[in-house]
């Protein structure tokens, strides 16, 4: 089942013989909204990283090196997609870009040795507005 307002955009890759290049984002993109930061996580093959819980920030993803699969579950009572959960992998061999609403929980692991992972905020990260836990919905975290 799909969450409500979670969204997987196909990326585009421009191919080059010196390197290809991955478009991110930009402000024709239809998804964005303004510029808050971008910062890069690098994920070890099978640490798990999460659950984080954004009270107002939507995050977008790509993975421009390596191979991640990201776990999603709807943390918003009001929703009709409440507590469900979904599953997307995203690579440097099958690009992608994931939109996450805000109050949406999720994480993440690598499923190569290393992997880095892109994320766009609209507004600056701060303490106050991320919620981090170690167990949502049975699924634990260590």
């Amino acid at each position: 089942m799909k969450i409500t307002g979670l969204k997987e955009v196909e990326q585009k890759v421009i191919k080059n013989k010196k390197g290809d290049i991955i478009k991110f984002i930009s402000t024709k993109s239809s998804f964005y909204k303004k510029f808050g930061e971008v910062y890069f996580t690098e994920v070890v093959r099978n640490k798990i990283k999460g659950w984080n819980y954004h009270k107002k920030n939507q995050c977008i993803f790509c993975v421009p090196m390596g191979k991640v699969q990201f776990h999603f579950i709807d943390g918003r009572k009001k929703s009709k997609t409440y507590f469900k959960e979904i599953k997307i992998t995203i690579s440097r061999k099958k690009p992608g870009i994931i939109k996450v609403p805000n109050q949406i929980w999720f994480s993440f692991k690598s499923l190569e040795k290393v992997s880095l992972i892109a994320n766009f905020l609209e507004k600056s990260h701060t303490k106050n507005e991320t919620i981090k836990k170690s167990l949502i919905k049975n699924y634990l975290i260590k």
